[in-house]
């Protein structure tokens, strides 16, 4: 068995290991937007006392995120009990939808042409991209903002084009694709757990997945 030095784990010759990954992935902490997450967070419970929906959406490993946040905060702010419920729908998951809006019209369009049919003044439209540049995401953020809905986002490298199409942008200040995900999965829990503690603050929480069983 090799030895996993403190300086270096290095796997198929000279491709750095996990150790060297999560060391870079590790530096970012420090550097993450905690005023726009705080902030975001903030929004979403806004959206929920005045009984407003949240739509989530993405391409790629964000399409992914969109629907893990979806499940957290729909699932995984119950408490036991009689309770009004949270209101997050994830346009990434109705596949036959997507793919007639793409078919029939454009790929631009798969997720505006969804938030026309359900969203209104007050929900909150969250828009996650490593780039901040994808279309279709940006072209929804300007439908959103056009139906009196608040357009935030979750993005990388510079923020992208969707930065100045939202009103609260939290930007990774990273350039690897794969850090910038595990950093807005990262965002997502965290947001999630401020407002499950705000909505619920005596409840004895623990650590849940979002497919995971609630245990107290």
């Amino acid at each position: 068995m090799a030895g996993n030095s403190a300086n270096s784990a290095r796997v198929n010759g000279d491709a750095p290991g996990a150790q060297a990954y999560f060391a870079r992935l590790a530096k970012l902490i420090p550097d993450l937007p905690y005023a726009e997450i705080d902030a975001i967070a903030a929004v979403i419970l806004q959206a929920f006392a005045e009984d407003r929906t949240v739509f989530v959406f993405g391409n790629g490993g964000s399409a992914a995120s969109a629907s893990h946040a979806m499940v957290d905060l729909n699932k995984g702010t119950i408490a036991p009990g009689p309770m009004r419920r949270m209101k997050v729908m994830a346009l990434t998951d109705n596949v036959p939808l997507l793919t007639a809006w793409a078919n029939d019209s454009s790929y631009e369009q798969v997720f505006s042409e969804q938030l026309k049919n359900f969203v209104g003044k007050g929900d909150v439209a969250i828009a996650i991209s490593t780039s901040g540049n994808s279309p279709n995401v940006l072209l929804a953020l300007k439908t959103a903002r056009a139906c009196g809905a608040i357009p935030v986002g979750l993005a990388g490298y510079e923020g992208g084009k969707m930065k100045q199409l939202c009103d609260l942008c939290a930007v990774v200040p990273c350039n690897q694709v794969q850090m910038i995900e595990d950093m807005h999965h990262a965002i997502l829990h965290s947001i999630f757990t401020m407002v499950r503690e705000r909505l619920h603050p005596s409840q004895p929480w623990a650590l849940t997945t979002a497919a995971g069983r609630l245990q107290k």
